[in-house]
């Protein structure tokens, strides 16, 4: 599923050089602990080489992604809990993106634009809204 999107401001971002690990809190309480290992990434196709998402999909971590990861939609929005210095600047595109997004909050960002640099661990919630109603229904 995964492209680019031509039409928006290319994010800046810094891969890891060590190993550090994301811990992804589903709605439902569920808990996901990652390693991520730098020489591996990108992960897959989908999303900012080493974002939220990418790693996310890499390790079945259900967050969804309409758009496929091309910050053309809000249904990735994730909550950083902690570690949201060490991750890239949002662009004014993803911004607008999260103006779509409900329960949105200070550190709320798009799980396909946030690319954590590896300097600290990260925890990420994912919120229950994040609901594609084409696939799940009203």
């Amino acid at each position: 599923m995964g492209g680019t999107n031509p039409y928006i401001e290319k994010a800046e971002y810094e891969l890891p050089k060590k190993a550090y690990s994301i811990t992804y809190i589903a709605a439902d309480g569920d808990v996901t602990k990652v390693a991520v290992d730098p020489a591996k990434i990108p992960y897959g196709e989908t999303g900012l080489p080493g974002s939220i998402l990418d790693i996310a999909m890499a390790n079945g971590v259900e967050l969804e992604h309409v758009c496929g990861g091309v910050c053309a939609c809000s249904t990735c929005h994730v909550i950083v809990k902690q570690g949201l210095e060490s991750c890239n600047e949002g662009t004014d595109d993803e911004f607008d993106q999260l103006d779509e997004a409900p329960m949105t909050t200070l550190h709320s960002r798009l799980g396909c634009q946030c690319v954590p640099n590896g300097t600290t661990d990260i925890v990420v919630e994912i919120p229950a809204v994040n609901k594609n109603l084409v696939k799940e229904g009203h």
